[in-house]
């Protein structure tokens, strides 16, 4: 006997298939991504971690030995863990400042998705730092500290809240709004940095940003003088910057 669909339920199933590639990232970019990128690394090497499902792209690049922090650097909206803006600056930078590094390849959408589409895949990024957090552990990195950017901080900011990851100190740059909500149960050293010609949003809410830290004694809020969201031509500052606080809340 044949029974007739209700049409609701039909409706439905067409909604989930048409909104599909936009519950997971696109591993078909993720791919492009990495032959693009692997062949052109210049410092560091490309490896691969398993988030539990499958093989995702990571660019170690070693500091000094003697240093048993690891520092996990993570991308924004769309991109690749060895970007030229803000990324490679600080995986290479921060290894000369003898930082032992770790790129990560998070969650992407296609090119012409918005900020907000990303809203059903913030949660896939937290098994991909795991799984950094367990490569550096395991290369014997005691401590580590995660340095996040732009899209990059709202995945880190939801791993903290619901993923139970723990770090020794977090630099959040150029934060992104749904950030600012995990700030509430981060209690560990936090710099909050930005550039003072960085996106509307990230300036615009910088005052709700230290509102939402004040109940952590450790978080810090700086303002880099002259610097975009990608602090174009202020690399080296960004850098040091970093490196300092580094220095003094992450070892």
């Amino acid at each position: 006997m044949s029974r007739k669909l209700n049409p609701a339920l039909i409706f439905l199933l067409a909604c989930s298939l048409l909104l599909s590639p936009l519950q997971a990232s696109d591993l078909e970019k993720e791919q492009r991504w990495r032959s693009q990128v692997v062949d052109a690394i210049l410092d560091g090497e490309a490896i691969d971690l398993n988030d539990g499902q499958h093989d995702i792209l990571a660019i170690k690049t070693e500091g000094n030995e003697n240093n048993k922090t690891g520092v996990i650097i993570m991308h924004g909206i769309g991109i690749h863990p060895d970007y030229p803006t803000v990324i490679n600056p600080l995986r290479v930078g921060l290894a000369e400042k003898g930082w032992n590094t770790l790129s990560l390849q998070l969650p992407v959408l296609p090119n012409e998705a918005e900020s907000k589409d990303y809203t059903p895949i913030v949660p896939e990024a937290t098994a991909r730092i795991k799984a950094g957090i367990e490569y550096l552990k395991a290369q014997g990195m005691n401590k580590i500290a995660i340095v996040a950017h732009s899209l990059g901080t709202w995945m880190a900011g939801y791993a903290f809240e619901h993923g139970g990851i723990e770090a020794v100190a977090y630099v959040a740059i150029g934060m992104d709004v749904p950030s600012i909500d995990s700030m509430r149960v981060i209690n560990i050293p936090m710099l909050d940095l930005y550039g003072d010609g960085d996106l509307p949003h990230v300036v615009d809410n910088a005052g709700k940003r230290k509102t939402a830290g004040a109940h952590n004694p450790q978080y810090s809020q700086v303002v880099t003088k002259g610097a975009d969201h990608f602090f174009n031509g202020l690399e080296s500052e960004l850098i040091t910057t970093v490196d300092q606080w580094l220095q003094q809340h992450a070892k």
